[in-house]
């Protein structure tokens, strides 16, 4: 695992971050001078303990949250008429939010629907991306009638189903149990591989985000920021001979390193 980026020339960011803060209205600085490059189809998690700014972060990239000070710009991305990015993401939230009344096809369905697509068009993509995500043949399933691994591939499947050029996701898999976990882990990095959106994947876990990631910024609290960003030097694709290889280990212990360094910096 290295620190820092290599010289050379570097295509436009997807998406960069420039001298980015939020400060709440009671006071709390959440986020402070934050400085990041996301670069096209690659795959980052900011890993750092709860409180850290990292959901705060996101909720900005994806525009749900407006920064205090600082720019987040889309130097490649379509612009509205008044030179607003119009930025193309899917978001994973921590809870899979379904429509419990729908059934499995139908939320997957949202996204297209509200974009206009012609309702067999939706339908046959919403159910190719079921098909993605292990889900084939719960098409007319209702949530009540999902586990809670099978909801969550839900929502990635209705946030991918439009092809977006980068998926955010809020540690989308905090809640579940190891197994499920790791065959989550495991098949959205296997979408990620095929598909090549850019990932930016939010969670708390040192093992986690060695096994997923190209990069890891590490972040510390009080106020949340920056600490590293480490690039994660192990091929892809990855499976379990992987999580338990020795490289792994080493991997895991460096970026458990920087985030102690990081909590007690």
């Amino acid at each position: 695992m290295t620190t820092g980026a290599g010289a050379g020339h570097k295509p436009r960011p997807l998406v960069s971050i420039r001298d980015v803060s939020k400060q709440f209205a009671n006071g709390t600085i959440a986020v402070r001078d934050v400085n990041l490059d996301l670069a096209r189809g690659e795959f980052v998690s900011l890993l750092g303990p709860s409180g850290c700014g990292k959901s705060t972060l996101l909720r900005m990239i994806s525009g749900l949250g407006d920064p205090s000070r600082g720019v987040i710009d889309w130097p490649t991305s379509a612009h509205d008429a008044e030179g607003h990015a119009e930025p193309d993401l899917g978001f994973v939230f921590q809870e899979p939010t379904l429509m419990p009344w729908a059934t499995t096809l139908k939320n997957v369905m949202l996204p297209l629907t509200l974009k206009g697509v012609d309702r067999r068009e939706a339908e046959a993509t919403s159910a190719n991306m079921l098909g993605l995500v292990g889900l084939k043949g719960f098409e007319g399933s209702y949530p009540r009638e999902l586990s809670g691994g099978m909801k969550m591939r839900v929502s990635i499947a209705r946030a991918l189903v439009t092809r977006p050029s980068i998926l955010l996701m809020d540690e989308p898999f905090a809640a579940l149990d190891e197994i499920t976990r790791h065959r989550l882990n495991d098949d959205l990095l296997k979408l990620w591989w095929e598909q090549r959106f850019t990932a930016v994947f939010v969670t708390h876990s040192v093992f986690e985000s060695v096994y997923l990631s190209q990069r890891i910024v590490v972040m510390a609290a009080r106020p949340g920021r920056i600490m590293a960003d480490l690039t994660v030097d192990a091929p892809h694709p990855r499976d379990e001979l992987f999580r338990t290889s020795a490289q792994y280990a080493d991997l895991c212990r460096m970026a458990s390193n920087a985030l102690g360094k990081a909590m007690h910096g």
